[in-house]
């Protein structure tokens, strides 16, 4: 059987984390706006971080990959939720082309960040990928400076890779863009900005 080439695109996301930020916006909104806000749409988060990272209109393949603590079965603000009945090993396609998705849980013996960073690390180094989007918990902690790190140890590998790496605000540089991950996440939970006009 001929091995499948690694897709051109990767998502690496902390699902922890990217479900904590939607539980925070959800609150500030829904007291913001004065009206419930419905759990985040995966698949539209999804293409919004695609697009964020470079990805366009066409017959693209993208891997996504959820990084979840072992003790976490599903993400409480978001839909669908469910890592291994409803995420891993499954795929959906739209106008951006087919996604892939796996749910890894960081075992008992493998501290978090160095897991994000191993997978990190094996991403860039694969000859196929082209575009790799980055989600970390850059809060806490001194991943997002390790991230920038590793990826200035991969520079000659990376070169003709487009790397973005979200965060909730601008952080320091390195050899990588950035992207604000606060749109993306409003984008899924079906807030809009002209929303915001509404009563000034």
């Amino acid at each position: 059987m001929e091995k499948k080439q690694q897709a051109e695109n990767v998502i690496i996301a902390d699902a922890n984390y990217i479900d904590q930020v939607a539980f925070h916006l959800t609150v500030n909104f829904e007291r913001m706006l004065g009206r419930r806000i419905p759990p985040a749409d995966l698949a539209r988060w999804i293409d919004c971080v695609a697009l964020d990272g470079g990805v366009r209109e066409g017959e693209e393949e993208t891997h996504v990959v959820l990084i979840h603590d072992k003790g976490k079965r599903h993400m409480e603000n978001f839909l669908p939720a469910d890592f291994a009945e409803e995420l891993d090993g499954k795929a959906f396609r739209d106008h951006l082309g087919e996604f892939s998705i796996s749910a890894l849980a960081v075992e008992d013996m493998v501290e978090r960040n160095d897991f994000f960073l191993d997978i990190l690390g094996t991403v860039c180094t694969q000859k196929d990928v082209k575009r790799v989007m980055v989600i970390p918990n850059a809060e806490e902690g001194t991943l997002y400076d390790d991230i920038r790190e590793t990826l200035r140890r991969l520079d000659e590998q990376t070169e003709n890779k487009r790397i973005t790496v979200f965060s909730m605000e601008p952080r320091q540089g390195g050899n990588f863009r950035q992207e604000i991950l606060g749109y993306s996440l409003m984008a899924a939970l079906g807030i809009r900005g002209e929303e915001f006009g509404q009563g000034l």
